[in-house]
């Protein structure tokens, strides 16, 4: 049996804006500990929750 892909497949636009938003969590990162990324990480959540949403139509 095939382990199934935990993500889902990502339009280029899907996939440009998660890099983007990744990018600047690491830049977060760098600033410090302290600061906070949950904003990006819930873009994020959102992008592949869409795609997922999309793929099971």
């Amino acid at each position: 049996m095939a382990a199934q892909d935990p993500y889902p497949k990502l339009t280029a636009k899907e996939h440009a804006q998660v890099g983007w938003y990744v990018a600047r969590m690491a830049k977060r990162c760098v600033a410090g500990e302290d600061v906070d990324r949950a904003d990006l990480e819930r873009k994020v959540d959102r992008i592949l929750d869409n795609a997922r949403k999309r793929e099971a139509k």
